[in-house]
C-alpha cells in the first residue's frame, strides 16, 4: 500500500486526525510504513488504545495490505509541544 493510500485511510476514519507516513525502511519495501498520526481522539487515552484507534481506522488493510507499521501518536497539544523542543 502506498504511504499517501494509508494516510488517507486514518485521515478520513479517524476524528480530526492529521497523518504523516512513510516507508520505514526504503522505497523498495512497501510493506513496511511508519506513521506519525495526530488527533485529538487520542487524549486520556493510554498509548495502546490510542494504537487501537488507528489499527480500527485501517481496517484489514493491517491484516492484508501492511506488514508492519511503525506508529507514533500524539494529541495536538503533545505534538505542540514536541514541535516546540
Amino acid at each position: 500500500m502506498k504511504p499517501a493510500d494509508v494516510e488517507e485511510l486514518i485521515e478520513s476514519n479517524l476524528e480530526d486526525a492529521d497523518a504523516t507516513v512513510t516507508h520505514a525502511r526504503d522505497e523498495g519495501d512497501e510493506d513496511h510504513l511508519a506513521a506519525t498520526v495526530v488527533s485529538p481522539v487520542f487524549d486520556g487515552l493510554p498509548l495502546v488504545q490510542q494504537h487501537q484507534e488507528v489499527y480500527d481506522a485501517l481496517g484489514d488493510h493491517m491484516t492484508t495490505d501492511i506488514h508492519a507499521l511503525e506508529l507514533s501518536t500524539y494529541t495536538p497539544e503533545a505534538y505542540d509541544d514536541l514541535e516546540a523542543e
